[in-house]
């Protein structure tokens, strides 16, 4: 499916200007694209990193590879400033003034609260919220003389909001939660979601609270919620606050990754309550007291893969929730949906035959869960061309829209290492490390699409298409961000693999690196012994066996480089348009955090004045591109790759997800225990829910993987069904559920794996955690 089906948010460093051409998919559709509207995020493809620490990358279709040529020599150096992704300037052709707005002039409109069911409780109790979308909610954090630690000027020109309102003494007051927002209408959203691989059932909004809806002067939807402003029915046995350490960091990481031209979540303020909250970071024991704090999150909408998978796990009764949910989200984020007509030309043939053509026209909910599923690619490509690493890709952490939603235990890459995961609770296994991050967005679109076939919205093929989709999408993205990275006039699949080869055996830090590559010139005449200079500051305490493999992948580049008419100051202005000289490194969140808890936010502002323009030099700002220290890697400090195992913190409490190695713990979908055999189209609230593992594009997805194959690919199976129970442990640290169900975790010592088990296919997926393993396989 082509990038029209998504709706479009632009930005020049996540975004290649390539043709529409060079979006062109494995099977070529006969397609019109005038009435759509673009993702324009790269086109590109990757694969996981195996103990060869080989990358290797085909292309789908020449165009897309042919195109890139002619765009990046055509490409236009714009101005960092002139776009940002999602911000919008209030000026009407230049007549009108900036329309400046005082909080108690926004304009509100409720259409969460007002098209969707309602929770017809309003008590704090944790309990099981039934049929509905949301709990009307108040905030209820207690507060002592809050502070205004900082705020987003871009935010809040998005919501036209005048910044005279942050001097006001009451702002702290209103954005603590302790005082009311005029017009504001707030609410907990009730969601699901697999975490770590398992189904955890109800989760919800434990610690944030949505106030509305404000539209902006262009009728620009835009959600305010605070985060860490108390008590829900979802909080469980937890407090609903948050800290100002883990605060900050999202705050800041939320400015950062739209400067990137990263599509996410933003932040207007951050505040501070004034109480404390008490938190055992280490879980051994020692609990201390924290400063407590609170973020303003911005977004179009906060909805989550599981806020449809909640309701399609409760059986019949809620499936017409998530039709209702799924009506709401089209008509409001993708209205381009509900006009789409046979003339649109949307067929597409996935195989062979009649019977393997999907027509999109005929179905908007299969159109926009392609749709959903190119976002979804589109933002891996995005992350893992800038090396950053969520953390806690849980489907209840994954966005309809295709934004990076909830900064938890992220990380950015310091040293390029594929199995980097910031995320100590994820270790050993390192599900969601780097490398793993695009297998996983594959997963995660399976449980979508698998909700929306349980609620009978779409049917196997489309959702097959739409898993598809993913997988070309994020390969085409991901080869031409690599591409403009290292300023090639086309793409060269073998330069790129050799470089993160070589990356990946000397740790070289990978932001200064593509930094540093646009100062080589294309001159093959420089001497042999000159030509790493340009690159000494990372290639730090290597070897002469090193320095002459780096010797040998410079020349190589450099011959590429001068296969390309493109002058080396045009390269170098291209390159640095997409290579970020700052990023938000773990540790300078922490010396900001360090500064914050003793009362100095200086620090604070100062990391968001300079994250906000990542890819412009900043004369006396160079402190901030440095190396980390050696305290960066010590115990306690936020994302340190070595520090003690510590719990992901969520809904207002350090807890630990669910344990793989601990089959009593893996709950089953409660509605999935039909025995039902696949393929009877009568089957009841069983049919199509256990999770698409063994689909034909996974072995798609392997067929091209050069440094090994899965043992048994399981070419046309769709949707296994989940036996009735859970079944024994695969291996040390796994899980099955039933017999020929699916299996979760890590499998072996050392290995790890989504198995599909004996009846759909078996098998294992070939790798070591510790070069980053795992995927998905039949």
């Amino acid at each position: 499916m082509p990038s029209h089906i998504s709706a479009s948010f632009s930005h020049p460093h996540c975004s290649s200007s390539l043709s529409a051409t060079a979006t062109a998919t494995l099977r070529r559709p006969i397609l019109s694209i005038s009435k759509f509207y673009f993702y324009p995020l790269n086109t590109f493809k990757s694969r996981r990193l195996h103990s060869s620490l080989i990358i290797s990358m085909e292309s789908h279709s020449s165009a897309s590879v042919d195109s890139i040529s002619h765009d990046l020599k055509n490409q236009k150096i714009e101005n960092n400033n002139n776009i940002r992704n999602n911000d919008f300037d209030s000026e009407n052709d230049g007549i009108n003034k900036k329309v400046k707005l005082k909080l108690e002039e926004l304009k509100w409109d409720h259409s969460f609260v007002r098209e969707l069911p309602s929770d017809t409780k309003t008590d704090l109790v944790p309990r099981e919220v039934l049929h509905a979308c949301y709990t009307r909610v108040s905030p209820s954090v207690e507060v002592e003389d809050p502070q205004l630690v900082a705020w987003s000027h871009s935010v809040s020109e998005l919501l036209d909001l005048d910044s005279k309102e942050f001097e006001r003494h009451d702002f702290p007051l209103i954005f603590s939660g302790a005082s009311p927002l005029v017009g504001a209408m707030p609410y907990a959203q009730c969601y699901g979601g697999h975490q770590f691989g398992m189904w955890a059932g109800q989760l919800g909004d434990g610690r944030a609270i949505t106030l509305g809806e404000v539209l902006n002067s262009k009728s620009e939807r835009w959600e305010l919620q605070l985060k860490g402003a108390g008590k829900t029915p979802y909080s469980r046995f937890a407090d609903g606050l948050a800290v100002l350490r883990s605060s900050i960091r999202e705050f800041l990481c939320s400015e950062a990754m739209h400067s990137l031209g990263i599509p996410t979540t933003r932040a207007l303020c951050l505040v501070t309550t004034g109480k404390y909250v008490t938190r055992d970071m280490f879980y051994d024991g020692n609990p201390k007291d924290e400063p407590g704090a609170i973020v303003c999150r911005v977004a179009q909408s906060f909805l989550r893969f599981g806020s449809y998978q909640i309701h399609a796990s409760r059986g019949k009764e809620d499936f017409d929730i998530v039709r209702t949910l799924a009506d709401y989200t089209i008509h409001h984020h993708f209205p381009h949906l509900e006009n789409i007509s046979k003339s649109d030309s949307l067929s597409f043939n996935t195989g062979e035959g009649d019977d393997s053509v999907v027509d999109l026209t005929s179905n908007k909910y299969a159109a926009w869960a392609v749709g959903v599923a190119e976002r979804t690619a589109s933002l891996v490509a995005c992350w893992q061309g800038v090396g950053f690493t969520h953390g806690v890709l849980n489907t209840d952490n994954m966005s309809v829209l295709g934004l990076t939603i909830d900064y938890g235990p992220f990380g950015f890459l310091d040293a390029f290492d594929p199995s980097y995961t910031p995320n100590t609770t994820d270790l050993p296994g390192r599900r969601y490390c780097f490398a793993n991050q695009p297998d996983i967005g594959l997963w995660n679109i399976a449980q979508f699409t698998t909700t929306l076939s349980a609620a009978k919205l779409i049917n196997d093929k489309e959702a097959n298409y739409a898993m598809e989709r993913y997988e070309t999408k994020f390969m085409d993205e991901y080869q031409a961000i690599m591409t403009r990275k290292l300023g090639l006039h086309k793409y060269n699949k073998q330069l790129i693999s050799d470089l993160l080869k070589n990356m990946a055996v000397d740790k070289v830090d990978y932001t200064n690196f593509f930094r540093l590559l646009s100062n080589i010139k294309a001159d093959p005449t420089i001497p042999e012994d000159e030509l790493l200079i340009p690159l000494k500051a990372v290639l730090l305490d290597i070897g002469k066996e090193r320095k002459d493999a780096w010797t040998s992948w410079v020349q190589s580049y450099i011959q590429e480089l001068s296969a390309s008419d493109i002058s080396d100051e045009e390269r170098k202005i291209s390159m640095n348009s997409v290579n970020p000289k700052y990023i938000l490194r773990n540790y300078l969140c922490q010396s900001a955090i360090d500064a914050a808890e003793q009362g100095d936010f200086e620090e604070v502002r100062r990391l968001l004045k300079v994250m906000e323009s990542p890819y412009e030099e900043q004369p006396g700002m160079e402190k901030y591109a440095r190396l980390p220290p050696a305290w960066a890697y010590r115990p306690g400090k936020s994302g340190a790759m070595k520090e003690p195992a510590k719990a992901v913190e969520m809904n207002g409490s350090r807890k630990r997800p669910p344990s793989s190695s601990n089959p009593t713990q893996n709950k089953q979908w409660p509605f999935l225990k039909s025995k039902e055999k696949r393929g009877n189209k009568s089957s009841s609230d069983a049919t199509n829910f256990a999770g698409i593992l063994g689909i034909k594009s996974a072995a798609t997805w392997f067929s091209v993987v050069q440094w090994g194959t899965p043992r048994c690919l399981a070419k046309q199976v769709r949707y296994p069904k989940l036996g009735a129970g859970a079944g024994g442990g695969i291996g040390t640290g796994g899980a099955g559920i039933g017999t020929g169900g699916i299996g979760g975790g890590l499998v072996g010592a050392g290995s790890g794996a989504f198995i599909v088990g004996a009846g759909v296919g078996g098998g294992c997926w070939i790798g070591a955690w510790d070069a980053c393993g795992g995927g998905i396989i039949g």
